[in-house]
């Protein structure tokens, strides 16, 4: 079997539920990738960036759930920013069917197994 791929995942809290569901796909038996969460509800200090920034760092490629909540979403828009300074593959997916919220610089699709395992399966 083809060695695990490591895919971080950006969100806003208040989409936890949805990265709930994207995590879940990860427990599929063919599925080749697992998630890293970050997700705190506390105040972004400077150890939680060196830590995000570490587990960016070992991952693969960066999926990002996109929605209206993104925009509001400090921790997420550093999460994204730091990914790029990697030089990271990044994989929008828009978190909800009705919401279609565009992020600067993050190339979205429609949430569908294709959308994600193609990215994955590209990395």
């Amino acid at each position: 079997m083809a060695e695990k791929k490591v895919i971080f995942v950006a969100f806003a809290i208040e989409d936890e539920r949805q990265r709930d569901f994207l995590k879940g796909q990860s427990l599929h038996p063919r599925a080749p990738f697992e998630f890293v969460d970050m997700s705190v509800k506390q105040a972004y200090d400077s150890a939680w960036k060196e830590r995000v920034r570490t587990r960016i760092k070992r991952s693969d490629g960066v999926i990002v759930l996109s929605s209206k909540n993104s925009l509001n979403s400090s921790g997420q828009r550093w999460e994204i920013q730091c990914a790029k300074e990697e030089k990271k593959p990044i994989r929008g997916i828009w978190a909800y069917s009705d919401d279609r919220t565009k992020l600067d610089g993050v190339n979205t699709f429609v949430w569908s197994d294709k959308n994600i395992s193609d990215f994955i399966d590209g990395l």
